[in-house]
């Protein structure tokens, strides 16, 4: 359910029976030829809804603007900085658990975003909140390789696109018809949470905008499969999370 639709009155009685929230967090940024700007959040709350019908929670409004400077090079991409991201998303975490909420649970769909996240989780008592990318649990991981393998990258992924497909429908493949350069293992490891260079020098060494990932493998059947496979691992997590406050 979305806290959003809520009255103040049906949230009142979630929260007195010992309620915890979801808050999906993505970015508005390019995702390459064939993929929407704002995939992170569109995945991001796609999978909190889904999960939150599995498992009876309430999920809050996406926080939708947070850090992605290396993409500014690209038409559409809306950055913050990462302290700008960290205040707010503070202030809303913060915000909800005050409002008496046990615990909040972040679906992130964004990789930049998880350090300025971990800082707030640091500062936070009683574990309180809990980060979890959509991708990140075992059998949602497995589904991607099995699907992708190397393909899979590390931006503009066919995993991610094909959630938006299963959602919005296909766009045109356009230039991402075309295979884009495998990366090294190193190169993986060293950019790993989007630790990319400046916008000018980042466009240039990947001018479509996919790191990696050979986007036009994605099929809406994936997407299903994936926003299925996310949804239940998230919603079995999300339990956890709310039975153990």
């Amino acid at each position: 359910m979305k806290l959003d639709h809520m009255t103040w009155y049906e949230v009142d009685a979630r929260i007195n029976e010992g309620a915890a929230v979801l808050l999906p967090v993505g970015s508005t940024e390019q995702h390459g030829p064939m993929g929407r700007i704002g995939t992170d959040t569109i995945c991001a709350e796609a999978v909190a809804l889904a999960a939150a019908e599995r498992c009876g929670g309430i999920v809050a409004p996406p926080l939708a603007y947070t850090p992605a400077p290396f993409n500014t090079g690209f038409p559409g991409t809306v950055s913050v900085s990462a302290e700008t991201f960290q205040a707010m998303a503070n202030e809303v975490i913060t915000g909800l658990l005050a409002q008496g909420f046990k615990g909040v649970f972040v679906v992130n769909g964004h990789g930049a975003n998880l350090e300025p996240l971990r800082k707030i989780e640091a500062a936070l008592s009683d574990n309180q909140l809990m980060i979890r990318s959509w991708w990140e649990p075992t059998a949602v991981n497995t589904l991607r390789q099995q699907l992708y393998g190397e393909w899979e990258g590390m931006h503009a992924t066919p995993s991610e696109i094909a959630i938006t497909q299963s959602l919005l429908g296909a766009l045109p493949a356009n230039q991402a018809s075309e295979p884009p350069k495998k990366l090294s293992a190193e190169f993986v490891r060293d950019h790993a949470g989007d630790r990319h260079g400046p916008p000018e020098e980042h466009r240039s060494e990947f001018p479509d905008g996919r790191v990696g990932s050979h986007s036009a493998l994605a099929t809406p059947e994936d997407g299903k499969r994936l926003l299925s496979a996310a949804a239940t691992a998230i919603a079995t997590e999300f339990r956890s999370f709310e039975q153990d406050r």
